[in-house]
C-alpha cells in the first residue's frame, strides 16, 4: 500500500487522549463500584466467573492449547530464522540480561506466593477421584502445578510477544496491541476507533492485572515482615508497603528499561537461584533431585491428557474444581498477556522467531520446574512425615506458606529475610514494567523503539498504587481478580486473530524469499575490466568519497528510474535522508549541513499492495585488518553505500558501481518484488 513520504516521518510523541481517558474512566468506575458495593460486586463477579467457566471452560482448554501449538510450530518451522527486526539487526540485550527480564516479567511475586502452597493444596485437597494426602495425590500434586505454570501459559506470552515484536520491528509499526491486527482489519480501522478500542481494553486488562498482582504482593510482603520482624499484619502496614514500592518503581521507571528494569531483574534471578539452591542443599537433597526428575517426566507424560481434561465425567464437584483452578489459571494468563507480552516484545528486538519462541517458552520453564519441585516436594515431604501445621497454614493462608516452610530449615531467619527482599524486588519490577507498558499504550506517535515520557510512566505507577490502596481498604481483591479472569475471555479472541494475522504475514515472508531466488540479468561484471572490479573490492573509502558517490552516481540513477515509473502511471517518491534518520551506524560527528546526503529512498506505490522500497544509506563500518594497499596509514573506519529494502539491509555495498550498474540493481530488486506480489495473489 502506498504511503507518502510525509507518513514516514515520526509524529511527535503525545498523549492518546481517547485511550487514556477511556481506560481511566472505565477503571475508575469499576473501582468505585467494587468499593461502594463490595458485597454485591463480589457476588456478581464471582457468579460471572462461574458462568464463564461453566459455559466456556471447553473453549479455554482448546484455545490455550492452540496458542502453545502455534507458537511451537512457528519456532520449529522454516520461518523460525526470521528476525524480529530488520535482517541486519543484532539482539538489543545480551542473552543473560534478556533471560533475567523474561524471568522477572513473566513470573513475578506469584512464584513466592504459590511455590510451596499450591503443591500442598493439590496434595491435601486434590481434584475429584484422588484421596487426599495419598501417594497418588503426592505424585499428581506437582504434575498439576506444572500444568498451571508450564508451557501453556508461556505459550500465550510467546504468541502475543512474537506478534507485537514482529509487526513493530519487522513491519515498522507502533509497538501497540492494535498493530498485529492491521492485515485483518486494514490500516484505516486500526489507526482509528477500532485500534483505540483495542488499546483501551488492553490498558484496562493490564491495570487490573497489575493491581491484582500488587495485592498478592502486599499480602506476601506483610506476611514476611510479620514472620521475620514481628510487625503486625494490618491495613496501615500494607498501605506503607504499597507507597514504598510505588516510590521505588517510580525511581526505576525514570532510569528506563536498559538500567532500572534490567538491573533489578538480574538481581532477582540471581538471588532467587541462590535461595533455591539453599533449600536444595539444606533439605533432603537426593530425595528432591529424584522427585524433580520424576515430576518432569510425569508432566510431559500426562500433558496431552491434562490439556484437554475438562472433568466432564466428574459432575458438579469436578466442574467447581476446574473453575477455581485450571480455568482460573488459563484466564489469568490470558488477562496478563497484554502486559507481559508487550514488555517481552519491548526487550526482544533483533532476535529470531525461533530464538524468541524457545527462549520465552523454555528458559522460565526450567526454573519453574526446579522452583515448584524443590519447594513443593520439600513441603509435601514434611507434611507427610508429621508437619501437619505446615499443611494447615499453606491451605488457609497461602501467603505464609513459604515462610512456614523455612521454619523447618537451618538459618530460617536468614531465609525468611531473603524471601522478603526478593518479594519486594519482584514487587517493584512488576510495578515498574507495568507503568512502562501502560504509558506506552496510552501514547500517540510512538515509534517501535521509544518509550513514553517519564511523567506518564510516573502517573501510571502512582495510579496503580492508588487503585491497589483503594481495593485494599475495601477488601475488593477477590472482585478485582474475578474482573481479570472475565476480561480474559474477550481478549482470548484477539489472540486468535493474532494467530491468523501472523500466519498471513509469515506466508508473505515465504513468498518474498521465493521471489528473491528468481534469475536476473547480471551485468555488473562484463569480464573485461577485472582490474577495476578488484580495485572496487579492496577499496575502503572515506565519508566524503561515499557522499560524493551518492550525489554523482546513485541519485541520478534513482532519479531516472523514478521518472520512468511516474511515466508509467505509478505513484512514486524519492527522498534524501540526513544523518539522524539513518541511525547510529554512521559517524555522529559528521557535518549535518542542509546540502549533505547520507541516504536516498525510492518508493514505488502499487495501490493496495505492498510498496517497493529501495534505499541506499551511508553506513560506517570497521575497516578490516587485511589490506592490499602498501600504505601504512589506515583509518579505523570506512564507509559503505549499503542497499536496504523494506525488510532491512541486504548487506552489499554499491560504492564503485557505475550509474548503469546501479540502474540494473534497482531493476533486479524491483523484478523480485513483482514476483513476490505475483506469489501473493
Amino acid at each position: 500500500m502506498y504511503s507518502s513520504a510525509s507518513q514516514d516521518v515520526t509524529k511527535p510523541l503525545t498523549l492518546n487522549k481517547t485511550v487514556f481517558m477511556g481506560s481511566a474512566i472505565i477503571s475508575i468506575l469499576l473501582i468505585i463500584w467494587t468499593i461502594v458495593f463490595p458485597d454485591y460486586s463480589e457476588a456478581l463477579l464471582s457468579a460471572s466467573m462461574t458462568w464463564v467457566s461453566d459455559k466456556f471452560g471447553w473453549y479455554y482448554m482448546l484455545v490455550v492449547a492452540a496458542y502453545s501449538i502455534f507458537a511451537l510450530f512457528v519456532g520449529f518451522s522454516k520461518y523460525g530464522d526470521i528476525k524480529l527486526g530488520q535482517d541486519h539487526e543484532k539482539a538489543q540485550f545480551p542473552f543473560l540480561a534478556w533471560a533475567a527480564m523474561l524471568f522477572s516479567a513473566g513470573i513475578g511475586i506469584d512464584l513466592l506466593f504459590f511455590g510451596a502452597s499450591e503443591p500442598l493444596m493439590h496434595y491435601l485437597t486434590p481434584h475429584t477421584g484422588l484421596e487426599p494426602a495419598s501417594a497418588e495425590a503426592m505424585r499428581e500434586a506437582l504434575a498439576q502445578t506444572f500444568l498451571h505454570w508450564g508451557l501453556h501459559g508461556w505459550g500465550i506470552y510467546a504468541l502475543i510477544g512474537m506478534a507485537l515484536a514482529y509487526f513493530a520491528y519487522r513491519k515498522n509499526m507502533p509497538l501497540a496491541l492494535r498493530s498485529p491486527l492491521t492485515p485483518i482489519f486494514g490500516e484505516r480501522l486500526i489507526k482509528g476507533w477500532l485500534g483505540d478500542g483495542i488499546d483501551t481494553f488492553g490498558v484496562v486488562c493490564t491495570l487490573m492485572g497489575i493491581a491484582t498482582s500488587l495485592g498478592i504482593g502486599v499480602l506476601q510482603a506483610n506476611a514476611g515482615l510479620t514472620h521475620v520482624f514481628g510487625i503486625e499484619s494490618s491495613k496501615t502496614v500494607q498501605a506503607l508497603i504499597i507507597v514504598g514500592v510505588v516510590a521505588a518503581a517510580a525511581i526505576s521507571a525514570m532510569t528506563g528499561v536498559e538500567k532500572g528494569v534490567r538491573r533489578l531483574s538480574e538481581f532477582n534471578m540471581l538471588s532467587s537461584i541462590l535461595l533455591l539452591l539453599a533449600i536444595l542443599v539444606m533439605g533432603n537433597t537426593v530425595y528432591l533431585l529424584n522427585t524433580f526428575t520424576q515430576n518432569i517426566g510425569q508432566y510431559f507424560q500426562t500433558i496431552i491428557y491434562k490439556t484437554f481434561d475438562v472433568y466432564a465425567y466428574d459432575g458438579a464437584a469436578g466442574a467447581e474444581w476446574k473453575s477455581w483452578w485450571t480455568i482460573f489459571f488459563w484466564a489469568w494468563w490470558v488477562a496478563w498477556a497484554p502486559f507481559v507480552g508487550l514488555f517481552i516484545a519491548r526487550i526482544s528486538r533483533g532476535r529470531t522467531l525461533r530464538e524468541f519462541v524457545f527462549g520465552v517458552m523454555f528458559i522460565p520453564l526450567g526454573f519453574i520446574f526446579a522452583w515448584f519441585s524443590i519447594f513443593g516436594n520439600s513441603a509435601i515431604d514434611l507434611v507427610a512425615n508429621g508437619a501437619t501445621e505446615l499443611g494447615e497454614i499453606a491451605v488457609n493462608d497461602a501467603a505464609m506458606g513459604m515462610f512456614a516452610l523455612f521454619e523447618y530449615f537451618p538459618y530460617s531467619e536468614v531465609l525468611s529475610f531473603a524471601g522478603v527482599v526478593i518479594g519486594l524486588i519482584f514487587f517493584v519490577t512488576s510495578a515498574d514494567s507495568g507503568a512502562l507498558v501502560l504509558a506506552n499504550l496510552s501514547s500517540r506517535g510512538m515509534t517501535n523503539d521509544t518509550d513514553a515520557p517519564v511523567w506518564l510512566r510516573l502517573f501510571w505507577a502512582a495510579a496503580t498504587g492508588l487503585i491497589t490502596l483503594g481495593l485494599l481498604f475495601a477488601g475488593g481483591f477477590a472482585s478485582l481478580q474475578s474482573v481479570s479472569v472475565i476480561a480474559g475471555l474477550p481478549f482470548s479472541i484477539i489472540l486468535v486473530l493474532y494467530m491468523m494475522s501472523m500466519w498471513k504475514s509469515l506466508k508473505e515472508e515465504g513468498n518474498k524469499r521465493k521471489a528473491s531466488t528468481i534469475g536476473t540479468a547480471n551485468v555488473l561484471d562484463s569480464g573485461k575490466s577485472w582490474k577495476a572490479r578488484l580495485q572496487r573490492i579492496v577499496s575502503f573509502p572515506g565519508h566524503a568519497q561515499v557522499e560524493k558517490f551518492l550525489h554523482n552516481v546513485v541519485m541520478p540513477a534513482m532519479s531516472e528510474v523514478e521518472k520512468e515509473f511516474k511515466a508509467g502511471g505509478l505513484k512514486t517518491s524519492l527522498d534524501t535522508k540526513n544523518l539522524a534518520s539513518i541511525g547510529e551506524d554512521i559517524d555522529a560527528g559528521m557535518d549535518q549541513d542542509s546540502g549533505q546526503v547520507d541516504g536516498l529512498k525510492l518508493r514505488v506505490g502499487h495501490g493496495d499492495e505492498d510498496d517497493f522500497i529501495y534505499e541506499v544509506n551511508l553506513i560506517k563500518a570497521h575497516r578490516p585488518n587485511f589490506t592490499l594497499s602498501t600504505s601504512t596509514k589506515h583509518a579505523e573506519y570506512y564507509y559503505r553505500a549499503e542497499v536496504f529494502l523494506s525488510e532491512g539491509s541486504q548487506e552489499y555495498d554499491l560504492v564503485g558501481y557505475s550509474k548503469e550498474q546501479v540502474l540494473v540493481d534497482i531493476l533486479n530488486q524491483y523484478e523480485r518484488h513483482l514476483q513476490y506480489l505475483h506469489l501473493e495473489r
